[in-house]
């Protein structure tokens, strides 16, 4: 029977030392992809991730050669293309749909199955498929699949999207690099995963204006060249970070913290109680001097509170004093890590998009599995502050988006270790991508 992993964790100790926050995720996803527009890159501070090494081998699958040096990734083309996203690599993964754009920019042609990822909604690539053939694609969508093609060129064009979408605003950033004539895309997204993709495309040579704002401007090239880029922090770990030592508590710095990215964070864990001071050299000193008091937050597209902290935060708040609201607007069915943190001890009330929270004195140490990324983290901020011992099933869901986590908050004296456990020893919960 195949061995699945878990964490051991035994809780109730305070966090101190040093951290350092790992290239971000979201943002080398869509950078990785846009080696597809220039034939090849190389891309430093790229983090060690399940969601990286299936982009790695679903570009292979395409006809490119990927090599990692420490955290360090070079991509280069074979000169044999095969536009096609397999199957059993984008229902692993979410953001391959973010191949489609660059194909039909560079190469006229695409093919990807529709996307999987964590199961926390619907998350319809409409948006993506409509802004694509405004730029003059020619989509159809068959059973299971899209398939894309271009006569000639893209041909700019003014893309409005209905919600400002990070996956859509990025797909037609990296098409109409390559588009003849002036792109507008209006209400873009505006997250800082954005940015850093815009920014790593001008080095490549193209003509970018507005990224970070909602409305974005490209000028077309005829082409792109190789380039080198470095990934910017991830700004979703380094709030994990913070809430672990709310939850927990302690007294730890967190280098490589991405302070600009982060405000609606800090500002909500500041408003609990959390001493947060801003070190020199892009460094937060994090200290929990006492119990936290019961916070609300609404989460929103950037720069309001992250969906991608919600649960994180939450976890923190279990152990709060006092009522905490937590109302979700992005995603409809992110809260399945709920009933995992009531296994723990958490008083929680769920009323359709809305948590109700109310703060316990302590939480005690349970069997729990996580179901998808940021659900799999809130779990081990939870063990990580409850009594006794944790056990935190299915992290293959964590090791998509945080490196080495474990080993990290060893560092900062956490009890945690990973084992592997039989597949038929735990419950039921939400299968891992493969």
């Amino acid at each position: 029977m195949e061995s699945e992993e878990k964490f051991i964790i035994r809780g109730g100790r305070e966090l101190r030392g040093t951290v350092k926050v790992s290239g971000s995720k979201n943002a080398s996803l869509p950078i990785i992809f846009a080696s597809i527009l220039t034939g090849s890159l190389t891309l430093h501070n790229v983090p060690r991730l399940t969601d990286v090494f299936t982009a790695c081998k679903l570009l292979e699958a395409m006809g490119f050669h990927t090599s990692f040096s420490g955290n360090t990734l070079k991509v280069s083309f074979s000169g044999d293309l095969n536009p096609v996203a397999p199957y059993e690599l984008v229902i692993a993964m979410r953001a391959s749909i973010l191949t489609l754009g660059p194909l039909l920019a560079r190469y006229g042609r695409g093919k990807v199955f529709l996307p999987g990822g964590c199961a926390i909604g619907v998350r319809p690539v409409d948006l993506h498929l409509k802004g694509l053939s405004r730029l003059g694609a020619d989509i159809k969508v068959y059973h299971g699949f899209i398939v894309g093609e271009v006569k000639g060129r893209l041909k700019g064009a003014e893309i409005y999207f209905d919600f400002p979408t990070v996956g859509g605003t990025e797909n037609v950033l990296m098409a109409a690099v390559l588009a003849e004539g002036k792109t507008v895309i209006r209400n873009a997204a505006k997250e800082p995963e954005i940015v850093d993709l815009a920014r790593a495309l001008k080095r490549a040579g193209a003509v970018i204006e507005g990224e970070g704002t909602d409305v974005i401007e490209v000028w077309g090239v005829d082409e792109l060249s190789p380039f080198e880029y470095t990934v910017m922090p991830d700004r979703i770990e380094a709030g994990t970070f913070m809430s672990a030592v709310a939850a927990a508590g302690g007294d730890v710095v967190i280098e490589d913290f991405p302070s600009y990215a982060l405000k609606a964070v800090v500002d909500k864990f500041s408003e609990a109680g959390l001493v947060v001071e801003e070190l020199p050299g892009s460094k937060v000193r994090v200290v929990k001097r006492e119990r936290l008091r019961g916070t609300d937050i609404v989460t929103q597209p950037y720069p309001g509170f992250p969906t991608d902290m919600q649960a994180q935060f939450m976890a923190a708040m279990c152990l709060a004093e006092g009522d905490s609201v937590i109302r979700e607007t992005i995603f409809e069915n992110r809260f399945m890590h709920v009933p995992e943190l009531q296994r723990l001890g958490a008083n929680l009330k769920v009323d359709g998009n809305t948590v109700f929270v109310r703060g316990v004195e302590e939480l005690v140490g349970a069997k729990v599995t996580a179901t998808d990324l940021r659900a799999s983290a809130s779990l081990v901020i939870a063990g990580l502050a409850a009594k006794n011992t944790t056990e935190v099933y299915k992290i293959c869901h964590l090791d998509r988006g945080y490196e080495q986590m474990e080993v990290k908050l060893r560092a900062l004296g956490a009890d945690i270790e990973r084992v592997k456990e039989k597949e038929e020893q735990f419950g039921e919960g939400n299968v891992c991508p493969s």
